[in-house]
C-alpha cells in the first residue's frame, strides 16, 4: 500500500471473487462497471494504468453523431450516437453541451460522383474535395437523425457575403459555410470518474474498482492480478471477464493466454493552443473541415484555449504515442488554410497529446474509412469456466450504449435479469444541475456555504453539483488556502480529490482530475506546489514529493518529443 490511503487493490485481494471481472478503465469499462452495479450485481474491476489515462483520455472533447461516418455507411451507428449525444446532453449536462461547429466550403459540387465509388471501395482510390452539394445531403439526413427527441437545431447554409460577416477571419477564397450543432465535452476525464462513482455508490461493497491494478495472466482458472504500486499478485476468480482494454485488447487476451488479433487502431494526435486571436476568430464555435489530405480536422475554443486535431496515422502498439513535429507542421498547415490571416507557430502551443483509437483490425482499409462501431467476441477463459467477452470497437459518445450491450451478454451469462434501463439516468453531477442562469444562481447562493459566489460558480462548472462535497471540504478545512502557482485552486479542494478519487501519483490529479495540464498550466512550480498540497494526505516526505513533481511533469510532456523530460523535471 502506498501513503496513509487504503487502496482499490486491498479490497481484491481481501475478497479474491466477484461475479464479473471488468479489465480495462475507460469510459466503456467503468460505463460496463456502472451498469452492472446497478443491476445488484456483484462487480470489479481493474485499470493497469490510472483510471480514464489510455484511449479515453486523448479524445477530441466532443460527442457527436459522426456525420463523416455516413460516408462510410455506418448508419446504425450514426443514429445510435445522434440518440445518445441527445441523451447524455440531458443527463449529463455540467460535462457535455451544445456545440456549435461550422464547415468551411470552397467547392459547389466536387465530390458528388465520386463519393459513392469512395464508400464502394473503402476510402480508395483519388482524394476529392467534399463539395457544397454533397455536403447538403449529408445534412439533410444527419439533421433526419434527430428528428425523435433532439436537442439541437437544424443546420443551416451561408453564402460566402453572410459567412464572412459572421467569421471575418476565414479564408476569403470560401464559397459557403454549412452550420450545424453536435455537443461538447468539456470534460471527459471527469465525468468518466462521476461514472466510477455512480456504480460504486449503487453497488456497494459488490463494486469495487481499483486502478495501477493488471490482469497479468491466469492461475488455475482464476485471472491473476497485480498491484502495480507494491508488486503483490491475487488470483481474482470471476464467471464472466469482460476485456475494455480498448487499443490493448489483443494484449490483455495474450496475457489471460488467448493470442487474438482483434484490434487494430490508428493514433489520433491534438495540441492545444494559448492564442487569444485564434481563440476570438473562431467566433465560439468549433470549426469542422476537410485538409488538403482528405481528413476531417477540426479547429475548437474550449476553456480558454484552442483544441487543433486531429491526425488519423496507423500505430504499432509497441511505439510510444506521441505528437510528433510532422504532426504539428500538418496542424499548422491546416489552420493557415482556413484562417490564414492569424499567425500560429509553437510558442503557442501549451499542451500536446496522442491516443491510439480501439478501431478494430482493418487489413488495407483506408484508416479514415475503418469502422467506428464496436461488437462484442466471445471466447472461454484458457483453463477454466469462466467466459471472456472482449468489446471491439467503442466511442465516447456511445459509451452507455455499449456498456449496456456488455452488460446484458453478462447478465445472460449469469442467467440473471436487467433490473432498471441506464437511459435517461443522470450521471453525477448532472443530477439536479442547474440549466437555466435563474436556477443557477438559486443553487449558487443556496450552496454558497460562506464561501464567495464566484468560488462557488467556479465549483459548480467544474464539478457539477457534486460540488457540494468539494463546498464542504473547504469550509470544514481551517488551513485552506488558494495555491499560488494555480489559480483558481485551493489546498483544500486537492486534498479532498486526492482522498476520494484514487490518486496515486501527481499526474493523476494534473492530468484527469483537474484541467491543469490541458490549459497549459502544469508548470514545474504548480506541480511542487500541488505535490506539497497533497502530500499529508498520501503519505509522501520531501524526496517523495521531488519524485512525483519530476514523474508528473514527465507524464504531462510525454506525447512532447521536443520536451527535454529528465532534466527539465530534475531541475
Amino acid at each position: 500500500m502506498t501513503g496513509a490511503m487504503e487502496r482499490g487493490f486491498d479490497a481484491l485481494e481481501g475478497r479474491p471473487y466477484a461475479d464479473v471481472l471488468v479489465v480495462g478503465g475507460g469510459i466503456n469499462g467503468l460505463a460496463t462497471f456502472r451498469d452492472l452495479a446497478m443491476q445488484g450485481v456483484d462487480v470489479a474491476l481493474v485499470e493497469r494504468d490510472d483510471f480514464i489515462s489510455g484511449a479515453s483520455a486523448a479524445s477530441s472533447h466532443m460527442i457527436h453523431g459522426g456525420i463523416r461516418y455516413l460516408e462510410n455507411g455506418e448508419f446504425r451507428l450514426v443514429a445510435e450516437a445522434v440518440t445518445e449525444r441527445n441523451a447524455l446532453l440531458r443527463i449529463a449536462p455540467h460535462y457535455v453541451r451544445p456545440l456549435q461547429t461550422t464547415i468551411p466550403i470552397f467547392s459547389t459540387f466536387s465530390g458528388v460522383l465520386s463519393a459513392p465509388l469512395k464508400f464502394l471501395r473503402h476510402g480508395g482510390g483519388t482524394h476529392t474535395e467534399r463539395g457544397a452539394a454533397l455536403i447538403k445531403i449529408g445534412l439533410v439526413i444527419y439533421d433526419s437523425f434527430s428528428r425523435s427527441g433532439g436537442r439541437v437545431p437544424r443546420h443551416a447554409f451561408r453564402g460566402r457575403k453572410r459567412s464572412l460577416q459572421e467569421l471575418p477571419e476565414l479564408n476569403p477564397g470560401i464559397k459557403y459555410t454549412a452550420t450545424y450543432w453536435d455537443a461538447s465535452l468539456h470534460d471527459p476525464e471527469r465525468l468518466a470518474i462521476d461514472v466510477l462513482r455512480d456504480g460504486r455508490k449503487a453497488g456497494g461493497d459488490k463494486a469495487r474498482a481499483a486502478n495501477y491494478t493488471a490482469a497479468v495472466g491466469v492461475e488455475e482458472g482464476r485471472v491473476v492480478l497485480r498491484d502495480m504500486v507494491s508488486g503483490r499478485d491475487v488470483a481474482f476468480a470471476a464467471s464472466v471477464v469482460i476485456n475494455a482494454s480498448g487499443p490493448w485488447t489483443d494484449l490483455t487476451n495474450l496475457a489471460l493466454g488467448d493470442p487474438t488479433r482483434y484490434m487494430g487502431g490508428t493514433k489520433g494526435s491534438h495540441i492545444v493552443l494559448d492564442h487569444p486571436d485564434l481563440l476570438a476568430a473562431t467566433g465560439g464555435r468549433e470549426l469542422f473541415f476537410e485538409n488538403a489530405d482528405g481528413r476531417i480536422v477540426l479547429i475548437y475554443p474550449l476553456k480558454g484555449r484552442v483544441l487543433v486535431g486531429t491526425t488519423d496515422l496507423e500505430h504499432d502498439m509497441g511505439d510510444a504515442v506521441v505528437c510528433t513535429e510532422a504532426e504539428v507542421d500538418y496542424f499548422i498547415d491546416l489552420i493557415s488554410q482556413v484562417l490564414p490571416k492569424i499567425p500560429v507557430d509553437r510558442s503557442q502551443i501549451v499542451y500536446r497529446f496522442a491516443g491510439v483509437r480501439p478501431l478494430p483490425g482493418h487489413g488495407d482499409v483506408a484508416p479514415g474509412f475503418v469502422s467506428r462501431d464496436y461488437r462484442v467476441e466471445a471466447a472461454p477463459l484458457v483453463g477454466g469456466d469462466a467466459t471472456v467477452l472482449s468489446l471491439v470497437g467503442g466511442k465516447w459518445t456511445t459509451f452507455r450504449a455499449s456498456a449496456e450491450h456488455l452488460a446484458d451478454r453478462a447478465l445472460d451469462l449469469l442467467a440473471r435479469p436487467r433490473r432498471r434501463s441506464t437511459k435517461g439516468l443522470a450521471i453525477g453531477g448532472g443530477s439536479g444541475f442547474p440549466t437555466t442562469e435563474r436556477t443557477r444562481q438559486q443553487w449558487i447562493s443556496t450552496h454558497a456555504d460562506g464561501l464567495p459566489a464566484d468560488r462557488v460558480a467556479t465549483l459548480l462548472d467544474r464539478y457539477g453539483t457534486v460540488a457540494t462535497d468539494v463546498i464542504a471540504a473547504i469550509a470544514d478545512d481551517a488551513e485552506d488556502e488558494m495555491l499560488v502557482h494555480v489559480p483558481g485552486y485551493s489546498t483544500a479542494e486537492l486534498r479532498l480529490l486526492t482522498q476520494s478519487e484514487d490518486v496515486v501519483h501527481l499526474d493523476d490529479l494534473l492530468m484527469r482530475r483537474t484541467s491543469i495540464a490541458f490549459i497549459g498550466g502544469a508548470t514545474e512550480q504548480a506541480a511542487a506546489e500541488i505535490a506539497a498540497a497533497v502530500a499529508p494526505v498520501l503519505g509522501w516526505d520531501a524526496s517523495r514529493i521531488a519524485a512525483e513533481t519530476a514523474r508528473g511533469l514527465t507524464a504531462v510532456h510525454a506525447a512532447d518529443p521536443s520536451w527535454a523530460g529528465a532534466s527539465a523535471a530534475k531541475r
